[in-house]
């Protein structure tokens, strides 16, 4: 069995999502119901559906999603970390049809212009809230915001962070550092993990091969072990380089050389035991 742990859905006529390219092809509804046949076809069992835009509304309608399809066993949402009430919010989420799936919250620091936007001290305030709702926080980052994410998991070292994307490092150019290096060091701390997700759409979405993505699974896989990773797809935005099942036969591919027990970590239980799925 396969989880996996990141992947998006959205109904443009309930709201737009500003960040697709008017000409993108995925621009257009992406649904759980369209996610089943491909998900089954590829071994997944479960998933975890996550945010995509800082909207309070969005949050109620994925756990609704996950309250009515089984194949979403959680779901990472989004709050305004920086409001006084927050931790007030995320019990009323919780108490929301679908509110015990509510597995983690995520922001979309990667558009934040201060490089350090995770050490403000509202924000600080805002994640040790996460921590003591027994939630996790997901980080979408660019490589140079590595270093905060480093600090904000140093100074909380009761909340789990588990980053997105392993930071969306720069595939295609093929460099490495400073990304590993700075990977490495938010690997060094004990409360962090990593999703091996999001890697096609970092190379040539064009001309992408295994061999492209096998240095930034290797380094993932040296800093983290793979107690501490999890496979993610995320679908759709992967489907600009990849259908659905390429990517998970992708991961297992990199994962090949793997013991067994090992590579069950990645693809079911890391993401099962972070998310508490």
């Amino acid at each position: 069995m396969t989880v996996d742990a990141h992947h998006h859905v959205w109904d443009l006529s309930v709201r737009d999502q500003d960040w697709i390219p008017q000409h993108s092809p995925i621009r257009r509804d992406f649904t759980v119901a369209d996610l089943g046949p491909e998900a089954r076809a590829a071994g997944v069992d479960r998933t975890v559906l996550v945010q995509t835009v800082t909207v309070a509304e969005e949050t109620p309608e994925l756990l609704a999603l996950a309250d009515a399809h089984d194949l979403v066993a959680g779901v990472v949402g989004w709050t305004d970390l920086t409001r006084p009430d927050v931790a007030d919010e995320l019990a009323r989420l919780r108490a929301l049809p679908g509110g015990a799936r509510l597995k983690g919250i995520r922001h979309q620091v990667q558009g934040e212009p201060d490089p350090e936007w995770l050490l403000r001290p509202d924000v600080l305030r805002g994640l040790t809230a996460v921590a003591e709702a027994g939630l996790v926080y997901d980080l979408v980052v660019l490589p140079h915001q590595l270093p905060a994410c480093a600090k904000a998991a140093a100074r909380l070292p009761r909340l789990t962070f588990v980053l997105d994307h392993l930071g969306k490092p720069p595939i295609a150019s093929g460099a490495l550092d400073p990304w590993a290096a700075d990977l490495r060091a938010l690997a060094g701390l004990p409360n962090t993990v990593a999703k091996l997700s999001g890697l096609v759409t970092e190379a040539d979405p064009a001309a992408w091969t295994l061999d492209d993505l096998r240095p930034y699974a290797e380094t993932a896989l040296e800093a983290f072990g793979p107690g501490r990773l999890m496979f993610g797809s995320d679908w759709p935005v992967c489907t600009l380089a990849a259908p659905y099942g390429d990517v998970v036969e992708a991961t297992r591919q990199l994962t090949a050389g793997l013991g067994e027990s090992e590579r069950t970590q990645i693809l079911e239980g890391t993401a099962t035991r972070v998310y508490r799925l």
